[in-house]
């Protein structure tokens, strides 16, 4: 006896068909799972058998059970495959009369015969929508998850009996109406910028950096407000699009992150890792390895508190990303590559105690402690931050004024309108802010007047500037005149740009000295 169904495999964010084929025959009783299996896939045996029997269907002990999962050279993880190959059993044994070839099957079972929830289920619906299936059942629990997907129809699995009576046309499982995006609703509980007493040239420098998608570095003594000024960067950031939010459900979905009651990702994610965190923990791991706190930051923020506290190591790991928006990561069993497009905000003290180069506070450290500290940070990795603010105190005056401060509400908008801009300006080319764009956009969305590039060039011989700096200092003049909704980048737009990429040398030489 023989049947097929049909399932759907992860590898990385791809996702590919696979058909779990069943062969029973007379014999000894033998339960072989081929197909590349990794451990939990070859336990499916256990589950599978003890859920039939317990869910008070047929299974005969007398009989030789093959199972392969198809295509056999490709590695299959995780116990997502329990659900076919109980499926294509039943079919086999003439339990289940139905026409399964344009249905998918993915689940864990119980031991009982009840569905569990399992990850990755938002690109696998997508996959098999895209070949060609017309239905998939997964269980209850990831159901709305999947139904954000048009055109293939989603049903919520509890039980195996619930399954096969629906299958033998005796009961009916309603399939998940499509949940439709919507952009969620701005969270009262956030952080928003108006909690914020003083430090305007700072806020600005935030607005420009969410308009226009550039990295940040600030560095400034204890007590300044960096990590306060850093967690309401994701309330000024644009609306997300619907591929945006497609992709990064996408991630969390994979990575096991996605809750129930949010099936899908529609603000921008925050992510904060601790200082302690590992490279792999950053990037990603894993045998098969999975997404870090990379990826985990696509379209949103990745902020590092206490940047010199990382192991140089884990620092180093973001140069390639934040040049490319990707991550690969090679292992013996493949080579996979995740989408990380973040915005990475660093704060950081200018030396241990914090008041290396303040006006008024003596810094307490040992001579050369300071330009140990900063050496740290290493000069590729700030090169490749945008942006380079210095938070200075907050004076007693501006933290006693009542006076209310611009709400995160108000900047956003502004923010929005930018990158408006900025989108009918990269439409059709994969572009999706200025940060992004390649070395012949800037040459053709950023000419300057001659008084401009005059400015620049002084600017760059001064400040010993690299060529990637000048070509992010071009980027962030667009960005400022986008803000101004200006067409031209005019002279006040390059000097504003360059204030933003003098502040290591302030600090970094004055390590040297």
């Amino acid at each position: 006896m023989f049947a097929k169904v049909n399932s759907v495999g992860l590898l990385g964010l791809d996702s590919y068909m696979v058909e779990a084929e069943v062969d029973l025959s007379q014999g000894k009783y033998r339960f072989d799972i081929v197909g590349l299996p990794d451990a939990a896939v070859s336990e499916s045996r256990e589950r599978v058998v003890s859920a039939i029997k317990n869910s008070g269907m047929l299974f005969e002990p007398t009989r030789h059970v093959t199972v392969n999962l198809a295509p056999a050279d490709t590695r299959k993880e995780g116990a997502l495959y329990d659900l076919p190959i109980l499926t294509a059993i039943l079919a086999a044994t003439k339990q289940i009369n139905a026409d399964l070839s344009r249905s998918a099957f993915i689940g864990e079972l119980s031991l009982s015969g009840e569905l569990r929830r399992i990850n990755g289920v938002l690109p696998m619906v997508i996959a098999a929508k895209e070949n060609g299936m017309r239905v998939i059942y997964v269980p209850f629990d990831n159901a709305d998850e999947g139904a954000i997907v048009e055109g293939i129809q989603v049903y919520p699995v509890r039980t195996i009996r619930e399954l096969v009576s629906h299958l033998n046309g005796k009961s009916f499982i309603k399939p998940v109406p499509l949940k439709k995006f919507t952009m969620a609703a701005p969270d009262p509980l956030l952080p928003d910028f108006s909690d914020v007493k003083g430090q305007y040239e700072v806020k600005r420098a935030l607005e420009v950096a969410a308009a226009g998608g550039h990295n940040v570095i600030m560095i400034g003594p204890p007590g300044s407000g960096k990590s306060m000024l850093a967690k309401r960067v994701s309330g000024i950031l644009p609306d997300m699009t619907f591929n945006e939010a497609l992709e990064t459900t996408k991630i969390y979905s994979l990575a096991g992150e996605l809750k129930s009651e949010t099936p899908i990702i529609n603000s921008r994610p925050f992510r904060s890792p601790h200082h302690t965190v590992s490279s792999v923990g950053l990037s990603g791991g894993g045998s098969i390895p999975k997404p870090g706190e990379l990826s985990l930051s696509h379209n949103g923020v990745l902020f590092l508190d206490e940047l010199p506290e990382f192991p140089r190591v884990t620092m180093e790991v973001l140069r390639q990303p934040m040049e490319n928006g990707t991550i690969t990561i090679s292992r013996a069993a493949c080579t996979l590559t995740y989408p990380c497009d973040v915005m990475v905000i660093c704060a950081m003290n200018p030396c241990p105690c914090g008041y290396y180069g303040h006006p008024v506070k003596q810094c307490r450290c040992p001579k050369g402690a300071a330009a140990k500290y900063l050496a740290k940070v290493s000069g590729p990795l700030l090169d490749r931050l945008d942006i380079h603010i210095e938070v200075p105190q907050v004076e007693y005056s501006q933290l006693s004024n009542r006076a209310p401060a611009e709400s995160s509400a108000a900047i956003r908008e502004r923010v929005n309108k930018a990158r408006k801009i900025q989108q009918e300006r990269f439409s059709g080319t994969g572009i999706n802010c200025n940060a992004k764009m390649t070395s012949g956009m800037t040459r053709k969305y950023c000419e300057l007047s001659a008084d401009a590039a005059k400015i620049l060039e002084t600017a760059f011989e001064r400040l010993d500037l690299s060529a990637r700096a000048y070509d992010k200092i071009l980027r962030i003049s667009r960005t400022i005149a986008d803000l101004d909704g200006l067409s031209h980048i005019s002279t006040s737009h390059i000097m504003e740009a360059v204030q933003y990429r003098s502040l290591d040398r302030k600090f970094w030489s004055m390590g040297r000295n």
